[in-house]
């Protein structure tokens, strides 16, 4: 069971950096366009 504690735990980490990411190139497009 500790094991599948881990894997949801690195998961959620995954998608906080991959949402993250998303935001960061956002804001890089933001910033060429003007």
């Amino acid at each position: 069971k500790s094991f599948e504690v881990l894997r949801r735990g690195r998961v959620r980490r995954a998608k906080l950096h991959y949402l993250r990411g998303l935001r960061g190139k956002a804001a890089r497009i933001k910033e060429l366009k003007r």
